[in-house]
């Protein structure tokens, strides 16, 4: 936990340092580590996009080999194969993502550990921020930030989407996903829940951006 923690709490103290606000740290910091990640979310959302594609091939597969797993599961792996699909491609966001929560949710529990490294300064810290008192703590308002972590999931799901058809899994997860959010937005610091929100606030952003029709010039 301290190799993930450390570090991001460093960074975390460096932003205060200049910005000398701890949530407005926090949005700066998520917003860093977003712009960091930008090739890998268009990785994600190209392959999104070509698994949208290939959905009308797929459920073919599905309907032929629905009596037998293990033939559709060869299928679909050719079908992936054939065009230049990785399946786990719409994953790696987010499998990024999960060490960078796990290292901020320890320094966001321990600011005065991974943060500020000293009790005796953090407590000299306001580590208010709007109607949060503590952002160490969860938000005491269940229609505060878990809410709009639980909608903003909602929000940069939809977005990531191409209109294309889809399967049943990924119709849950666009449902699941939100509540199960807003659930851990109950429990979890609300330095974290902020994370979660400015964080899906800037991808459905940036989807909108690179989805945008491109408007073609005419010439002469």
């Amino acid at each position: 936990m301290n190799v993930l923690a450390r570090p991001l709490g460093a960074l975390l103290k460096l932003i205060f340092d200049l910005t000398k606000n701890y949530g407005l740290s926090i949005i700066l910091f998520t917003i860093i580590v977003k712009l960091l990640t930008i090739p890998l979310t268009l990785k994600q959302t190209r392959s999104v996009r070509e698994i949208n594609e290939i959905q009308p091939e797929l459920k073919k597969l599905q309907e032929k080999y629905k009596n037998d797993k293990e033939q559709l599961n060869i299928k679909i792996l050719e079908l992936y194969k054939k065009h230049k699909i990785s399946p786990f491609g719409g994953c790696l966001p987010l499998l990024i993502q999960i060490p960078i929560l796990v290292g901020l949710f320890a320094a966001l529990r321990e600011p005065a550990k991974y943060v500020f490294e000293s009790e005796a300064v953090y407590k000299t810290i306001n580590t208010s921020f709007l109607w949060l008192s503590n952002l160490a703590m969860p938000d005491p308002f269940l229609w505060g930030l878990p809410l709009l972590a639980g909608l903003s999931t909602y929000l940069s799901s939809v977005t990531i989407t191409t209109g294309a058809p889809t399967d049943q899994n990924q119709k849950i997860m666009t449902y699941f996903m939100p509540i199960m959010i807003f659930w851990w937005g109950i429990k979890l610091p609300a330095g974290l829940t902020l994370y979660w929100v400015i964080s899906n606030a800037f991808q459905a952003i940036q989807q909108l951006i690179i989805r945008r029709p491109r408007v073609k010039l005419k010439e002469g």
